[in-house]
């Protein structure tokens, strides 16, 4: 029997900072907004952009990554799984959630780069500079002793 695949690749810029919390063993929990946007042709053959939000979690050290690094604005890639959660609110209602669990968590945004104000302005509106390249990462310079 085939196994199934559950995974699921993101990158977005955050909606609001993260919000951290830690459960009672001490491990950090954190919830972050994240949006994404694509770019298409509408009927009357004019581009727009639709935005989508996605709830993503993350735990332990990578929630203390996004906690330490993360900000309102900050682009990232995310890498996880779609999970559903149920709770019965106070009226007995059945609630359901789904949510991203992240379990890898990329910086894009350059060394020391602060969302532009244009940027974080529009977090809360329905678009992201989709255009914004990362920055190359620092590698060590060659060592000129190497045989080829």
């Amino acid at each position: 029997m085939a196994r199934g695949l559950n995974k699921v690749l993101l990158i977005g810029n955050l909606g609001a900072d993260p919000e951290i919390k830690y459960a009672t063993n001490g491990n950090a929990i954190a919830n972050l907004r994240v949006a994404t946007t694509e770019s298409r042709k509408n009927r009357e053959g004019e581009r727009e952009e639709i935005t989508e939000w996605h709830r993503v979690v993350m735990f332990g050290r990578q929630a203390e990554l996004c906690k330490d690094y993360l900000k309102k604005g900050s682009r990232v890639y995310i890498e996880g799984r779609l999970q559903t959660r149920s709770w019965d609110d106070q009226s007995g209602k059945k609630n359901y959630m789904t949510e991203i669990v992240g379990f890898i968590m990329l910086m894009l945004d350059a060394r020391g780069q602060e969302a532009s104000p244009a940027q974080a302005e529009r977090q809360g509106g329905s678009s992201f500079d989709s255009g914004q390249a990362s920055s190359t990462p620092d590698f060590p310079e060659a060592d000129d002793d190497l045989p080829f």
